[in-house]
């Protein structure tokens, strides 16, 4: 918790508790299905959940957003978002099922009542569109955006600086994937905003839709 408290400040109560629940519940819940590298529940609160949050330093969804969690996977960066942003609808996807019952009994046990799961590829999602596709380390960025396109709102005219795109956390030399996903996404450096060495070489990327 002391990594989260380090950046962020004004936190609710409410939002505390949800937090500070986080890594006891994984670790209960790691130990029946892998949802997390076993190594990382010491560095639980770094590796998972601030990394999660660096979202959150350069994007604010507004109450009523509709996002989506493109391979969820244990939930991240999904439910440390949710907690964030209370105000906001995080849909969990994911093409594994265990994975999810982890997320729907995390979400329960915290009661964390913004977050929505479906157990589905992406690419079977036909009906459903959201404000902001978010994903980590999941797949190519060719891949993400091709998924991610038909699941994005249209960007109203008249609110160019509204949100509208897909974001993902990304780590390594991206050069050769970023060239062959034919988008120009916008780069953020990580570890220019949390200064921990788990950072270095790991990215925010956000192609507008």
């Amino acid at each position: 918790m002391e990594a989260l408290l380090k950046y962020f400040t004004g936190f609710s109560e409410r939002q505390l508790k949800q937090f500070g629940a986080l890594q006891g519940l994984y670790k209960d819940w790691n130990e029946k299905i892998n949802v997390i590298s076993r190594k990382d529940i010491e560095n639980f609160y770094v590796h998972h959940v601030l990394h999660s949050l660096a979202i959150a330093t350069q994007f604010s969804f507004p109450d009523g957003y509709q996002v989506m969690d493109l391979g969820a996977g244990g939930g991240f960066p999904g439910i440390p978002l949710a907690i964030f942003f209370p105000g906001v609808h995080f849909h969990m996807v994911d093409s594994i099922n265990k994975k999810l019952k982890v997320i729907n009994e995390i979400s329960a046990a915290i009661g964390l009542s913004n977050v929505t799961i479906q157990h589905t590829r992406v690419e079977d999602i036909k009906d459903e569109k959201f404000d902001v596709v978010i994903s980590r380390a999941v797949a190519s960025l060719k891949d993400l955006y091709y998924w991610s396109k038909p699941l994005l709102k249209k960007r109203p005219v008249n609110e160019p600086k509204k949100i509208n795109g897909l974001i993902c956390l990304k780590g390594g030399d991206l050069s050769k994937e970023i060239a062959d996903s034919n988008t120009r996404p916008r780069i953020w450096e990580i570890e220019k905003i949390f200064e921990e060495p788990f950072f270095k070489d790991k990215f925010i990327l956000y192609v507008n839709n």
